[in-house]
């Protein structure tokens, strides 16, 4: 298995693109399956089930075609693809992102986010009791990043 750490800065960003269609190809094959088990049923969805799996379903699509599209920009723009580099090696912002959980509470959330989703279309009280760990997941990390930004 090769190493991440010996590949060059411009085979990652390549990586990640790859990465980012397959993530595009997931959402659209989960939106089947869920249309096809039925989930999604106005009758039972609350408004803000409704809402909120419309908003990070959609929204998720939309951010995921953005970072294809931006990376791609890199990869044919050296200045930015070094001032990303620079931004991205920068030891203050690891630091941060480290202190307030790094890549562990990143998935974590990432997750939660599908897991509530799911449940918004079709458990009401799954729904509440998962937006309800997303939403304390999301301020514990934003309090943290926030300390740790002021010393």
């Amino acid at each position: 298995m090769r190493n991440c750490k010996k590949l060059s800065y411009t085979d990652k960003i390549k990586w990640r693109i790859r990465i980012l269609w397959m993530v595009l190809a997931a959402m659209l094959v989960y939106m089947v399956t869920v249309a096809e088990l039925g989930g999604g049923d106005s009758r039972i969805m609350t408004g803000l089930a409704k809402q909120f799996s419309s908003f990070v379903f959609f929204g998720g699509l939309i951010y995921v075609a953005y970072r294809i599209v931006r990376n791609k920009k890199l990869l044919k723009n050296r200045m930015l693809l070094k001032e990303h580099l620079r931004m991205e090696q920068d030891e203050r912002n690891q630091y941060l992102h480290d202190k307030s959980g790094g890549i562990i509470v990143d998935i974590l959330l990432l997750s939660l986010l599908f897991i509530t989703v799911t449940a918004a279309l079709f458990n009401m009280a799954a729904f509440y009791t998962a937006i309800t760990i997303l939403g304390l997941t999301v301020v514990l990390k934003a309090a943290a990043y926030f300390f740790f930004s002021r010393r």
